[in-house]
């Protein structure tokens, strides 16, 4: 009996240490605790691509990370820019910012000169390898908009794929009707994802989010079913019968990213971030509304279609990204 009683107090010794490093770990992993000091990946400084001469520092528990999907292809080195999406966290305030940032837009490039958007990091890629194409690619994000990039996340299609089939569909509210023009999978050429709350695998996610020519707003609209399926993924992933499958998808995380500067405890702090998350009341999304002009390319030395932003309304738009 002694012996007995001797067991169940180291037994419950050992218990309540490891519930409280369990405790402790979990603090540390608060949102608020886990990002009060931030990284910044972004390069500032004063070029024509620039819009001053320094960059706003954050406020404490307030950082902006930078979501990029690529078109880059199984087995490929190289892929462009294909959507870029700014989200602004703002811990403080339990609000949280999200911009579009179109493909074409007309940035400057270290270098190089002024070029689109899009073709900056398959530019430096192919000269440089992933990590110097990710980083031009974030540095001509933060000259064009005057606010600092703290973390990035790098996905493509086949990664955006395998999330959303991770966690079998998603529910899409699909807000007009998308006929797939140039499919990323050629059989589903003329397919249409028809306006509505749609059930998708992960295949057909990455059609709608891909489709852009028959998009009565080309880019725009897709920015929309962009943003669209990326609320869907988060409601999808909180889902009670998901919320088991979190730590798996953390540990799996590297089948979704190409690259990003986030370690596993930034995604697990992210994702208690997001647990109690009320998208209709807490997420403002942007688009930044541009001109499409026929300008001079300083890499294609010729002229190329492309997007200038209106600098009023874009000035106007990064004050809630500070």
């Amino acid at each position: 009996m002694k012996k007995l009683r001797i067991f169940l107090s180291i037994l419950l010794a050992v218990v309540v240490l490891g519930g409280g490093v369990a405790y402790f770990a979990y603090q540390k992993l608060q949102p608020e605790n886990h990002f009060k000091n931030v990284p910044t990946v972004s390069k500032t400084g004063n070029n024509p691509g620039s819009q001053g001469t320094t960059t706003p520092k954050m406020k404490e528990n307030v950082f902006n990370v930078l979501l990029l999907g690529s078109d880059e292809r199984k087995g490929q080195k190289v892929g462009h820019s294909d959507s870029i999406i700014l989200l602004h966290v703002d811990l403080n305030k339990h609000k949280y910012n999200m911009a579009s940032i179109p493909r074409d837009t007309r940035v400057y490039l270290d270098g190089y000169g002024y070029t689109k958007l899009t073709s900056v990091q398959y530019i430096k890629q192919a000269t440089g390898g992933t990590t110097a194409g990710i980083k031009a690619a974030i540095n001509s994000i933060s000259q064009l908009t005057g606010v600092p990039v703290n973390y990035y996340v790098e996905t493509n299609y086949e990664g955006l794929q395998s999330m959303v089939d991770a966690l079998g569909t998603i529910d899409v509210d699909v807000p007009f009707d998308v006929k797939l023009t140039h499919p990323w999978y050629p059989e589903n050429k003329g397919r249409v994802i028809a306006q509505g709350t749609q059930t998708l695998d992960g295949e057909m996610v990455t059609e709608l989010v891909h489709e852009r020519y028959s998009l009565k707003n080309v880019d725009y609209d897709r920015q929309l079913l962009q943003e669209k399926v990326l609320i869907s993924i988060a409601k999808t992933a909180l889902q009670p019968k998901n919320l088991t499958k979190l730590p798996n998808l953390v540990d799996k995380s590297s089948d979704f990213v190409i690259a990003t500067n986030m370690s596993k405890t930034d995604i697990a702090s992210l994702g208690l971030l997001v647990k109690n998350l009320n998208t209709d009341k807490q997420v403002t999304y942007y688009q930044l509304n541009g001109t499409s002009k026929s300008m001079y390319d300083d890499i294609l030395k010729n002229n190329n279609s492309e997007i200038v932003l209106d600098q009023t309304a874009l000035k106007k738009t990064m004050k809630h990204f500070e």
